[in-house]
């Protein structure tokens, strides 16, 4: 049974895409970590990266090539300066060399060393990206790299993964975290922590939920501040600040902070709060659209989700707590924790449902993730 922590579920990265980004970035990343174990760093004579299916394809419009360069460069999606991305990629263009980590310098040309295999794919999964390092004459470093989504990054089929770690309560589906919460008479918030024990301590789990937290809200602030176009040629204008700006007509704040008293303070008719929640989400998928840094939540795509709804919370209920910050996370994660893995959910037949009015419809055979959500 595969174990998932919440931090696999719940990464700050940087968009647009956490197949497409943040997953090359990752497998950049980890390719060079382990040449390291064999070679010294300084034996590198040419680094080529080459990508394979989707990547290949739609890597472009996803930022791939700008990840594999940010990655080689030995700069991190949690706290690279997004403000200078593109510094960073001029620089190593204009140059046409690229320091490795930091401390190796060899000729790197973006255009000539990332190679898009259009017209190839790889067997065993549609994101997949190949890395050959050159280290002497008749020296040659290759790796194998699958981006599976959600910035899950493998080398193969799941037994070429690393063991999974025995948890006190296993979950599989969503029938398994019925069962247990049940069982331990608890709520799920609570069967999620006592997993998450296995990894790390109480105050490392709070203090990683807090930076989750921090890095939600600060996303929120800077998509609805923030005014332009967003990259990739389309000319599409940022709708989030427009947004912001007519729900909060003149008011006057200073900060983060301000901005969420003054929003606690006014209209709270369902239609406001709806446009604020909106606008919540909007900010964070524009921001992630604009390379910022965002929370992977389970995906990019999907990261504007999670902090619209807890943006609510904190703004609109009287008495948000951390606490109940934290449940949420844990509880969100587990549910896309459930999704990755793929499993069939609860099915009518297998819980006893009081009579109502109100009928779900059921889609059963449409999906694996629609039965998921069943």
């Amino acid at each position: 049974m595969e174990s998932i922590s919440v931090f696999d579920i719940l990464k700050i990265g940087i968009g647009p895409s956490s197949s497409h980004t943040l997953g090359p970035w990752r497998a950049v990343q980890q390719c060079l970590e382990e040449f390291q174990q064999l070679h010294p760093l300084q034996s590198i004579q040419s680094i080529e990266v080459q990508l394979f299916g989707s990547l290949a394809k739609t890597g472009p419009g996803h930022g791939t090539n700008k990840a594999i360069v940010l990655g080689i460069l030995g700069f991190d999606p949690v706290t690279i300066d997004c403000e200078r991305i593109n510094e960073y990629i001029d620089e190593v263009k204009s140059s046409r060399r690229i320091n490795i980590l930091g401390r190796h310098l060899i000729a790197f040309c973006p255009q000539q060393n990332i190679i898009f295999q259009k017209n190839e794919q790889l067997p065993f999964h549609s994101n997949a990206l190949k890395v050959l390092i050159n280290h002497g004459e008749a020296w040659l470093y290759e790796d194998i790299f699958y981006s599976i989504g959600g910035g899950f990054v493998v080398k193969g089929p799941a037994n070429d993964e690393a063991p999974s770690v025995a948890l006190p309560f296993p979950i599989e589906k969503a029938a398994d975290l019925l069962k247990w919460c049940r069982q331990e008479r608890c709520a799920i918030a609570d069967i999620v922590m006592k997993n998450e024990l296995v990894w790390r301590n109480e105050l490392q789990i709070r203090d990683q939920l807090r930076q989750i937290i921090d890095t939600m809200q600060a996303s929120v602030y800077k998509g609805c501040h923030s005014t332009g176009l967003l990259p990739g040629g389309l000319n599409v204008k940022r709708r989030a600040s427009y947004q912001n700006d007519k729900l909060i007509a003149s008011t006057q704040y200073e900060n983060k902070d301000a901005w969420m008293q003054m929003i606690r303070e006014a209209d709270h008719s369902f239609k406001e709060t709806l446009n604020w929640v909106s606008c919540f989400a909007l900010a964070v998928n524009e921001e992630n659209a604009a390379f910022g840094r965002v929370v992977t939540a389970p995906t990019n795509g999907a990261a504007g989700v999670i902090p619209a709804v807890m943006m609510y919370y904190l703004c609109f209920c009287n008495e948000a707590l951390s606490d109940d910050l934290y449940g949420f996370l844990l509880v969100a994660a587990e549910l896309g924790s459930i999704f990755k893995k793929g499993q069939p959910s609860l099915r009518p037949w297998e819980v006893a449902r009081p009579k109502s009015a109100f009928q779900p419809l059921w889609l059963p055979e449409r999906s694996r993730m629609c039965r998921g959500v069943l």
